[in-house]
């Protein structure tokens, strides 16, 4: 299946990964990134929406197929693992950029503030001159075409129309994700190497590539149970007459229908047998916390019941003091790292010794990197109209936030990370108040929120789950970070192709946007002062991070990880709780009374339902798009 490296071509610690095969991930990035866009314009899923992307694990299998060819009719073309895993980074990298949470997000609202503005929403009056034309599209004729169709892109009108915001949003997102990147590479061998993390989201691409992978007997009893499970479901999708299996919502609410117990909420339960293919890898207590901390969430609404706390607006406050965690986590976590950052800082500046020459980039171009790129993200919202400090805290925050996401993938791995209504868009109103922040900064807001509605496919965890891959396959990092480099620079230019193609021939998309324009219009009609509530629950959120980790440094049995308390309460864990609570005891079973050798053994038969689950799934949304019609999605 894998070529080996011969070794006259590789170095004593990493395998060569050729020029050529990142010239071939870059030709795949405009296909792949048409992909995901379709799939939001056919209504066939979100692929972006998990931490594992089940595209690119598609794209893997299918690379994986055609290697096994190669390695039997052309042994010298085969690909070793770890050029196969840099291919897949590649996508998973070009994926994020494209995804549901940024791409998507971006294309939408630079376009429906015009399209979605009338005389009753009174946007135009409100806020339309304070966005400028380099970020956003505010006259309505212009795009009508766009919005219905049955056109062309390569029209000189059109292409006139949009080159000034592809080219500055996909600037942005190219400054924006190199700073991570640079982040990426100061943290990486604390992270990879000291630490030594378990990075679980990883473990099936990585095994793929093994050998003799494909040859384990219970890893195809999971294909076939898991895909099995998503044929039939897509039959009854097709032919409702047809039963199906295991695809509903059951909903506990209506259970619960007296106070204080129907202060519950939404409380789904559903079975995703990918999702529990995840867990299983997921450490056990970190696991525990997942599920155990969405319960304590529901138990606080019910406390808030019983005293009468429901009637602060807001309360739980859920987002607010899941912020306040993340700030104490990433406070923890650097200063878990003091040593290796102060090692990092001396080595960038000592003349004449290379130390880091195993990182992508050299320390002093990685600090120098993440400077610049934070002060010309804040220059270029300054030049946008935004206020510096403003803009300065936006990226603080921004930052702050999806380092927290990576190190969580790193640590714990759960299948969805969302975190949504947490971004600088959300809390700075509530910190400073509506008023001092004034029209023009709240106006950009609503563009801000393009990049932080969510952080379900943050690119950052795949930057540097593409290092530990490098490191697992004993493949060059610093020839894995130029691969992750071009596959940024490339994706947002293949998004906008695609998105604009798909746009101008078959009419483009329009949701989402609405929601954050009203909340624009709501703001400047009617701003608030600062939110005192909000801001204690902040402080709670972050002192409740220090006393979890107190407590786990004072008794090492205690299973409660603070991070975990951020992740489970935010509205995407809704389905797959129950799903990961089934992992939780499944595994808890198979160690108790089986032992480490039966958890190894049983391993694959997991990776199974994962591979299953996504291979079926990616069928159904492929053909879907073929046929420009909805098709069953084995995830919302």
């Amino acid at each position: 299946m894998l070529r080996r490296s011969h070794p006259s071509s590789t170095s004593a610690s990493h395998q060569k990964i050729r020029w050529r095969i990142i010239w071939l991930g870059l030709a795949l990035i405009p296909f792949n990134n048409y992909w995901v866009f379709a799939s939001l314009r056919w209504d066939q899923g979100f692929p972006t929406t998990m931490s594992l992307f089940f595209n690119t694990i598609f794209a893997l299998v299918v690379l994986i197929v055609l290697n096994t060819a190669l390695h039997r009719f052309a042994p010298r073309a085969a690909l070793t693992q770890g050029e196969l895993l840099t291919l897949y980074a590649m996508l998973s990298v070009a994926s994020a950029i494209c995804g549901h949470d940024l791409f998507e997000v971006i294309i939408t609202n630079i376009a429906t503030v015009g399209w979605l503005a009338t005389e009753e929403n009174e946007w135009s009056t409100l806020f339309h001159r304070y966005i400028p034309d380099w970020l956003a599209l505010t006259d309505k004729n212009t795009l009508t075409v766009y919005f219905t169709g049955e056109s062309s892109l390569y029209l000189q009108p059109h292409l006139q129309l949009w080159w000034k915001p592809v080219l500055a949003w996909s600037g942005f997102i190219i400054v924006l994700l190199y700073t991570t990147f640079c982040i990426n590479v100061i943290l990486r061998r604390q992270w990879i190497e000291i630490e030594r993390l378990s990075y679980p989201i990883i473990e099936l691409p990585y095994q793929m590539t093994t050998a003799n992978f494909f040859r384990s007997k219970p890893l195809w009893v999971g294909i076939i149970i898991a895909g099995g499970i998503d044929v039939i479901n897509g039959l009854h999708f097709l032919y409702p007459n047809f039963p199906g299996l295991m695809g509903e919502f059951y909903d506990l609410r209506p259970l619960f229908t007296t106070k204080p117990w129907n202060a519950i909420g939404w409380t789904p339960i559903v079975f995703f047998p990918f999702v529990i293919g995840m867990a299983y890898f997921i450490p056990l207590d970190l696991s525990f916390t997942f599920w155990f901390f969405y319960i304590f969430w529901k138990f606080e609404m019910i406390f808030g019941s019983i005293a009468g706390l429901q009637r602060i607006p807001g309360f739980p406050f859920i987002f607010d003091q899941s912020f306040g965690v993340c700030v104490g986590v990433l406070g923890m976590t650097l200063w878990s790292a003091r040593l290796h950052l102060r090692n990092v800082f001396k080595q960038a500046w000592h003349v004449g010794r290379k130390t880091d020459s195993n990182e992508p980039i050299s320390y002093r171009a990685a600090i120098l990197g993440l400077v610049g790129g934070f002060l010309v993200l804040a220059g270029f919202w300054w030049m946008a109209g935004m206020s510096f400090w403003v803009a300065v805290l936006v990226f603080a925050i921004h930052l702050t936030t999806v380092t927290v996401i990576t190190r969580v993938r790193a640590e714990l791995g759960p299948p969805i990370h969302d975190l949504r209504s947490m971004g600088p868009d959300v809390l700075l109103p509530k910190i400073f108040g509506m008023r001092r922040l004034g029209g023009q900064n709240l106006a950009l807001f609503s563009l801000v929120f393009c990049f932080n509605r969510a952080y379900r496919g943050n690119t950052m965890p795949h930057q540097l789950e593409g290092f530990k891959l490098a490191e697992r396959s004993r493949s060059s990092s610093r020839r894995m970070g130029i691969a992750m480099l071009l596959a940024m620079v490339l994706s947002p230019i293949a998004a906008f192709w695609g998105a604009l193609h798909i746009g101008y021939e078959s009419g483009a998309v329009e949701v989402w946007s609405g929601s954050v324009f009203n909340r624009t219009q709501n703001w400047l009609t009617n701003p608030m002062p600062v939110n005192i509530p909000s801001l204690i629950a902040m402080v709670f959120g972050l002192l409740f991070a220090f006393g979890l980790t107190l407590v786990r440094l004072r008794f090492f049995w205690w299973p409660l990880y603070p991070i975990g308390y951020a992740i489970s309460g935010t509205w995407a864990v809704n389905f797959f709780w129950f799903s990961v609570f089934i992992s939780y005891f499944i595994k808890l079973a198979i160690l108790r009374f089986g032992g480490i050798q039966t958890y190894r053994r049983v391993a694959p038969f997991f990776l199974g339902l994962i591979l299953g689950e996504f291979l079926v799934g990616s069928f159904w949304g492929l053909l879907g798009i073929f046929l420009q019609k909805p098709m069953y999605r084995f995830i919302w």
